[in-house]
């Protein structure tokens, strides 16, 4: 069974940035997309970013697209997201979430098998 941890998270001012990580451990990695899932308090589970795990092709929330980047190490089975901007509406917690998703349904918490348990994002004002 794959475990994804989560780090990198932490509290910093609007404008700044961080740089989050997922990494995998255990098991035998067969997923096709890896992606970013955020939830805020009393809000939904929302899709940020996604990243094909063959190819590498990327895609974005429209919320965050221009300031976040997210990009894979495949040899060390690492996913980051690179954020940079953040606005205090960024604030939640940041999930990474593994699955055999297909293209169209990878904004789709249910499409993914595999969850971290998530790092907390802060941004002050």
């Amino acid at each position: 069974q794959v475990q994804l941890v989560e780090s990198g998270g932490g509290l910093v001012q609007a404008g700044g940035s961080l740089r989050l990580s997922c990494s995998a451990s255990g098991g035998t990695f067969s997923y096709t997309y890896v992606s970013w899932f955020r939830q805020a308090p009393g809000q939904e589970r929302d899709f940020v970013a996604a990243i094909r795990w063959n190819g590498g092709h990327t895609y974005y929330a429209g919320s965050v697209k221009g300031r976040f980047t997210i990009s894979k190490n495949s040899a060390e089975r690492t996913v980051s997201l690179q954020m940079d901007s953040l606005t205090p509406e960024d604030t939640a917690v940041y999930y990474c979430a593994a699955g055999r998703a297909i293209l169209s349904s990878i904004t789709q918490a249910t499409s993914y098998t595999n969850w971290g348990r998530g790092t907390q994002v802060t941004v002050s004002s």
